[in-house]
């Protein structure tokens, strides 16, 4: 695709297959013997969370959960709402939040304080991209595909304003 705002390549699409496939070794290794829980964070997630669970040699199950903090805008309100809830009931379960970025980490916080008081057996966070210089809250995703730079990112399910999700590599948002 060839758009003026896309900028540098920041992840290369095979890059993006390894590192997922790596990441899905983990997660089997780790939760050998339980069923997890991926709850995967709309709309950015899905392309993540699509390759990740083919990645997973383990039986899991997949819902879903949908939160805005940012709107249109490039740089997070800090204000979270949820616009669609789980379906299921998480007490008693393995849970692991599948997420595109954590950025602030705002939004995280509040996620997993907000699942945590529903009593599941264990709570984890898969992040495919981490920007730890924008971190306002101490939080460390379990399992982290990639750090960048801080750059809004793009790409592989990251969009601005609807826009570029498709990509099949992240890059960054070129600056206007």
């Amino acid at each position: 695709m060839r758009d003026a705002a896309i900028g540098e390549i920041l992840v290369q699409p095979d890059e993006l297959q390894h590192r997922v496939r790596e990441l899905g070794a983990e997660i089997t290794r780790d939760y050998a013997g339980r069923e997890p829980l991926l709850v995967c964070v709309l709309k950015g997630a899905v392309f993540f969370l699509s390759d990740l669970m083919r990645a997973i040699d383990l039986p899991c199950e997949v819902d879903f959960m949908a939160v805005a903090s940012y709107g249109s805008a490039t740089q997070s309100s800090g204000v979270v709402r949820i616009l669609k809830d789980l379906d299921a009931v998480i007490d008693g379960r393995d849970v692991i939040i599948v997420e595109d970025i954590v950025d602030s980490g705002l939004t995280l916080q509040y996620l997993l304080r907000n699942l945590n008081a529903r009593g599941p057996s264990s709570l984890a966070v898969c992040a495919l991209l981490t920007k730890p210089e924008r971190r306002e809250v101490d939080l460390e995703p379990r399992y982290v595909g990639f750090e960048i730079a801080n750059r809004f990112a793009i790409g592989y399910g990251l969009d601005l304003d609807e826009r570029y999700r498709n990509l099949p590599y992240v890059a960054a948002l070129k600056s206007p």
